[in-house]
């Protein structure tokens, strides 16, 4: 990526380089596009993303895909379960227009939006939350994310985040206790954890 540019980075100015690959998750194939300066410009969804498409059991009938790259987890979530109205946002815009592109690409009708967390759902709540969220936007951000989503949940509803343990994620489950006061593993593999907090 161009200078200090990072995924979270809202005008993104790396070139765009593509890559097409075609995956299956839980007997769903999806074929998707990655970029350059979206996470996560590989050829297959990462570990930590599929590990949560892996757990996710929604817990209503709305899902916000929170920071979504390329769209990934929203999408295999809106294709396993096609009840559900899936939203997909991202600071990112370049990652909200690939979000869009895969969609079509899948036919899946989802809504993709540009926002920074949760500015652009102001009087909007989900059901489910859920979120690979980017370490290296800091440890402020992240708590911000945390601290809101209790906000912008029902009653009921939950909030799924997939991160390696060690390498952060403890900290997100410490602050997921505080302000849920619950969390549990829901899946785990080779030191990723997907954490759950319910809105009570």
């Amino acid at each position: 990526m161009a200078g200090n540019e990072h995924y979270y980075t809202e005008h993104p100015t790396s070139e765009i380089r593509e890559r097409s690959f075609t995956q299956n998750i839980r007997n769903t194939e999806l074929s998707l596009l990655s970029v350059s300066g979206v996470f996560a410009f590989e050829n297959k969804v990462d570990k930590a993303s599929e590990l949560l498409i892996k757990a996710f059991a929604p817990s209503g009938g709305t899902v916000l895909d929170l920071g979504c790259g390329y769209g990934a987890i929203g999408l295999f979530i809106k294709a396993m379960f096609k009840d559900q109205t899936v939203y997909l946002s991202d600071i990112n815009e370049r990652a909200v227009e690939y979000a869009l592109q895969n969609a079509r690409n899948n036919r899946l009708e989802i809504t993709a939006i540009k926002s920074d967390l949760f500015s652009a759902f102001e009087n909007t709540t989900f059901d489910d939350i859920v979120t690979n969220p980017p370490f290296a936007a800091g440890k402020k951000i992240l708590s911000s994310l945390i601290e809101q989503a209790y906000d912008y949940l029902n009653t009921n509803g939950a909030l799924w985040i997939t991160a390696y343990h060690n390498k952060g994620g403890s900290t997100l489950k410490k602050m997921m206790e505080e302000r849920f006061s619950n969390v549990e593993d829901v899946e785990k593999s080779g030191g990723i954890r997907v954490y759950r907090s319910i809105r009570c």
